[in-house]
């Protein structure tokens, strides 16, 4: 690449302070010193590539690594619109799970035992994977596997989880663990719904990290093997061969990418652009961050380092006991807004935001009066099916990944080595897993698409109250199973 082909932005505080207040974990990385978030030139020329990426988060900078591993001869061009990790990859809750947005009984259901069973193994083998690269590539991510706790807080709950642990075992790979009531009582400060000590599962697939570190130490990797990673660059429109793109560094410059082989990697996001569309809802959740804890409250908290957590209600939330002693805690709520906008606005709502610290508090009544320094969210992307997919169409050179459903820090890992087996033309195991060039089909056009997600939102707060008031399973989570990948 030319130097004339980019322009550098230096340092922009304006910028930086916006990236800052995408979320707690880029602030972190500034506030530290550790990365300032100035973004990196953006290109103002046409250019030729072998392989252009459309987005800097997970997914675009895996499936770099992956090639450049697979071929360093490659010419391989990331374009971002703000700067990597900007999206998702630098705002979630930090979760390196084997989680899948289909279950286990809902693959086999469409795919078969074996293809069920493969994919779990896959998720699973992940997890260890993204350890093993971050190890040796010196990515310091705050990398810890203590597993995850899902504590089931009433009778309902329990006896959901001991339905989880059963199933599990059917499949024989995810290990999951029923933790009874005085094991929890033993060791753990969380409160229960009813007059009981909860219980809970324990999967130990799972581990805690810093989510901005992970992608903004990637992408300098990935730099490393000769990737070109242009920020501030906007994407307009792509075709087989050729990506339309627009320089925001100020110059405005517009321009094509010619390359081989296209990957659309834009979650949520991607939800704006006109050849993705209805093929992605953008769901907002949204995040807070306490203060950091004292050691004594963790220790009556009972979370160790390396364990995440959530709990069997069906209006998800989520959790971590981050590096430096806060609780970063999330949550589904937010409603879907009209077209699938996704606008810098929609990342902050007060009702959510006060929901999340009063369960935070009910769930752990040490925490107390705990100080909330950060507020963030945004848009996870969500498959009409609920199916995440790795895809490539050999043909036209283009693929996509995505509609992770909040479950895509690792399964991002296992996106990037899959989309490179299928564009190398490598018939492997990975390329041969169900979400392997699964097409889902397009969401409804509005009202219906309107209508259809914020039921959706609304009838897991109500399954929740049923299942409190009744003390039996929701009839209303039964209807929308099929709809949420069960």
């Amino acid at each position: 690449m030319e130097r004339s082909q980019r322009r550098d932005l230096g340092t922009e505080s304006d910028d930086s302070a916006r990236y800052r207040r995408a979320s707690f974990w880029l602030d972190d990385l500034a506030a530290s010193g550790v990365d300032p978030l100035r973004p990196r030139a953006s290109l103002t020329a046409d250019a030729w590539f072998d392989v252009c990426l459309i987005g800097g988060g997970l997914t675009a900078l895996w499936t770099a690594y992956s090639l450049a591993k697979a071929d360093p001869g490659l010419r391989i061009a990331v374009l971002e619109k703000e700067i990597a990790g900007f999206g998702a990859s630098g705002r979630n809750g930090g979760w390196c799970s084997a989680l899948f947005p289909r279950s286990a009984a809902s693959l086999e259901r469409e795919h078969g035992w074996d293809a069920a069973v493969a994919m779990r193994r896959a998720m699973v083998d992940t997890v260890d994977e993204i350890r093993r690269v971050t190890a040796s590539e010196g990515i310091d991510c705050d990398f810890e596997a203590g597993g995850t706790l899902l504590f089931a807080r009433t009778d309902v709950q329990r006896r959901s989880a001991q339905s989880d642990v059963a199933e599990a075992a059917q499949y024989g790979i995810d290990r999951l663990e029923y933790w009874d009531q005085a094991t929890i009582g033993r060791r753990f400060g969380v409160a229960g719904l009813d007059d009981q000590t909860p219980a809970a599962v324990f999967d130990p697939a799972c581990a805690r990290v810093h989510p901005a570190k992970l992608v903004r130490g990637l992408a300098r990797t990935v730099e490393a093997l000769g990737v070109a990673i242009f920020e501030r660059t906007e994407v307009l429109d792509w075709s087989a061969g050729r990506v339309r793109f627009r320089a925001l560094d100020g110059s405005d410059a517009t321009g094509t990418v010619s390359a081989r082989q296209i990957i659309v990697a834009t979650e949520g996001y991607g939800s704006q652009l006109p050849r993705v569309r209805r093929r992605i809802l953008p769901i907002y959740s949204l995040m807070i961050a306490t203060e950091p804890l004292s050691d004594e409250v963790w220790e009556e908290i009972g979370i160790d380092h390396g364990q995440t957590f959530s709990d069997y209600r069906h209006l998800l939330v989520y959790g971590q006991r981050t590096a430096d002693n806060r609780f970063a805690f999330g949550g589904r709520g937010a409603r879907y807004h009209w077209g699938s906008r996704v606008a810098p606005e929609l990342e902050h709502d007060d009702r959510v935001f006060a929901h999340l610290r009063a369960t935070l508090g009910e769930l752990f009544p040490a925490v107390g009066d705990a100080r909330v320094t950060h507020r963030w969210g945004g848009p996870l992307g969500v498959a009409r099916d609920w199916h995440a997919t790795a895809s490539f169409n050999p043909r036209t050179g283009v693929g996509f990944a995505g509609g992770y459903v909040g479950d895509g820090l690792s399964t991002t890992n296992l996106a990037g080595r899959t989309l490179a087996d299928l564009m190398l033309g490598r018939d492997t195991d990975l390329t041969r897993l169900p979400w392997a060039n699964h097409r889902s089909p397009l969401w409804e056009p509005e009202p219906l698409r309107f209508a259809g997600a914020n039921l959706g939102v609304l009838g897991m707060g109500f399954a929740d109250a049923e299942e409190h008031l009744t003390g039996r399973p929701s009839i209303i989570a039964k209807a929308l199973a099929p709809l949420v990948g069960h």
